[in-house]
């Protein structure tokens, strides 16, 4: 594999896909960069899930996709699974199981048949659960965690792949501000150890946090650039039809509503009082 493959982790080539018999991606080209966070945003029914899932091997599609310079169909799936590591919403999991066993079904890819957890499997484990703050609940059943605690829980089962590349579907899904906060020191040191990060994200200011922004509208890429450019503020401010204005803020880009002319208020007048 030649360095200018390996630069790129994933790369998608004349991507279509469709929801039933409802075409939702139209003719996506896309480079995601190695050791990097990318985070995908736009408004609500743009394709990001869709096209995340693509991107994961998880729907059918036309077009071609390389994960590390391989065609993403052409690797064998145990492979496939100790490289990319995929987070989604909603997932469920035995809520009978506890959260140790949970966690460690990311170890599956790198155990053979039937084998016992080994002890790189248990450390695995221990480090993915302590990054998410979820190791006290280890011996819990996941059906006793709230919303929050089990999206940690799920988050330390991606975790636990150790996988080069981590594909997260609304990750921030039930958590609280501080644990949002969490998720991002998880997320840069996933960057700082050189792995590779695509997110999918409805927190734009959280977004803004990343390497580069994905920005869609109906299926399409209308953008692709540095969080931090001005670009690509113009892009996203487009995108949701000028309702949001990016601003810096102690050092950092955020996403502030802002109110139609119509929906804006006057506040009544003052009375003098005599």
């Amino acid at each position: 594999m030649n360095l200018a493959a390996t630069s790129i982790a994933i790369q998608a080539h004349s991507i279509e896909a469709s929801l039933g018999n409802v075409p939702v991606l139209h003719d996506i080209d896309l480079s995601l960069p190695s050791g990097r966070w990318t985070s995908i945003v736009g408004p609500n029914g743009a394709g990001k899930s869709t096209l995340l899932k693509v991107l994961a091997g998880l729907l059918p599609h036309s077009g071609t996709v390389a994960l590390l310079g391989h065609p993403l169909h052409s690797l064998p799936a145990r492979k496939r699974a100790r490289q990319l590591a995929w987070l989604g919403q909603n997932e469920s999991s035995g809520d009978d199981l506890t959260v140790l066993d949970v966690a460690m079904l990311g170890r599956l890819p790198h155990q053979p048949w039937l084998a016992a957890p080994s002890p790189a499997d248990h450390a695995a484990v221990e480090r993915a659960l302590r990054s998410t703050q979820a190791w006290e609940w280890r011996h819990r059943a996941l059906g006793q965690l709230s919303g929050g605690e089990r999206q940690r829980v799920l988050l330390a089962r991606a975790l636990a792949v150790e996988a080069q590349v981590l594909l997260m579907d609304e990750p921030l899904a039930n958590l609280d501000p501080p644990h949002q906060a969490d998720w991002l020191e998880v997320v840069h040191a996933l960057i700082a150890e050189g792995k590779t990060v695509v997110s999918v994200l409805h927190e734009i200011s959280m977004a803004l946090h990343a390497d580069e922004l994905v920005v869609m509208a109906q299926g399409r890429v209308t953008h692709q650039g540095a969080s931090a450019d001005a670009a690509t503020h113009r892009a996203l401010e487009d995108v949701f039809d000028k309702r949001i204005a990016i601003h810096a803020l102690d050092g950092q880009w955020i996403a502030l509503p802002k109110a139609r002319p119509d929906e804006l208020k006057l506040a009544p007048p003052s009375r003098k009082t005599s």
